[in-house]
């Protein structure tokens, strides 16, 4: 009859256990998912393919011609110089902005819902989404650097620069894959949520210092810039690449606090999706 007595306390104390802590889960859900994207990289390579076109183009035809016409200033930095950051940013947001269709693809398939039953955080899981974004983003940042490269563009090589852009680029498309959850949550159609995305991309990348200096843009969209995380990406990156990093600690500040108002957003509609069907 003792042993049946002992095990009693057992079975209590393990029914009463504590949920695990979001400290605990958060590392274990990053890296789950940033696994799974590593290996939809590998097993889906034609994808880097094609998604390199479209830098290559602005790199290659865009940069070249504006170099030679020297129709923006840029002072002593050549133009294709400074344009190679602006262009690993874009290619990055690119990514990172439709990340939303994913989720709505889960809940679409039943995955999502049986994701929030878990004990695992709705924040943890925005996370390791946000860092799986910034993982496939860091794969496209890598082509725009080779081509950069190959092109003539005089990139630094110190490693500990590089790491600020591996860092940099993480940041940044967190951010941006969150605002597309974000827009998820709201719209809850992937339809609409692709026609959104494809209608802010671009007022995005043309209201940063992606393609040219803030001093050269009119009063209105100077502001406009001010407010874009995606201006302190690019201003991070080319700092870090082609110049010195000046206003690094405040692109990381702003950066670092735009991600997390977008995870903590993000997480309070992830149960909005997973309650509502298409």
């Amino acid at each position: 009859m003792q042993p049946a007595a002992s095990a009693a306390p057992l079975v209590g104390s393990a029914e009463l256990a504590p949920p695990p802590s979001l400290a605990r889960l958060l590392p274990s859900r990053i890296a789950a998912m940033c696994l799974v994207e590593l290996q939809k990289l590998r097993h889906d390579r034609t994808e880097l393919v094609t998604r390199a076109i479209q830098p290559a183009l602005w790199l290659i035809i865009f940069g070249e011609t504006f170099t030679r016409l020297r129709a923006i200033p840029t002072g002593s930095i050549p133009y294709l110089d400074y344009l190679a950051p602006g262009i690993m940013a874009q290619s990055a947001l690119f990514i990172a902005i439709f990340y939303g269709i994913q989720i709505i693809w889960e809940r679409d398939a039943g995955v999502l819902s049986k994701l929030l039953v878990t004990p695992t955080p709705r924040v943890a899981l925005v996370t390791g989404k946000a860092f799986a974004a910034g993982i496939r983003a860091l794969a496209q940042a890598f082509i725009v650097l080779v081509l950069a490269a190959i092109l003539g563009v005089a990139l630094t090589t110190n490693p500990l620069r590089l790491l600020g852009v591996v860092a940099i680029v993480i940041l940044g498309s967190g951010f941006f894959c969150c605002l597309s959850v974000i827009i998820a949550g709201i719209v809850l159609s992937r339809e609409r949520l692709m026609g959104i995305g494809q209608a802010i991309t671009m007022p995005l990348f043309f209201a940063s210092n992606a393609l040219y200096p803030i001093a050269l843009m009119p009063t209105w969209l100077a502001a406009i810039s001010v407010v874009n995380p995606l201006s302190y990406q690019v201003d991070a990156l080319r700092g870090l690449l082609i110049g010195t990093p000046d206003h690094l600690p405040l692109d990381f500040t702003v950066l670092t606090g735009a991600l997390l108002v977008g995870v903590t957003v993000a997480g309070s509609l992830l149960g909005r999706l997973g309650t509502t069907g298409r």
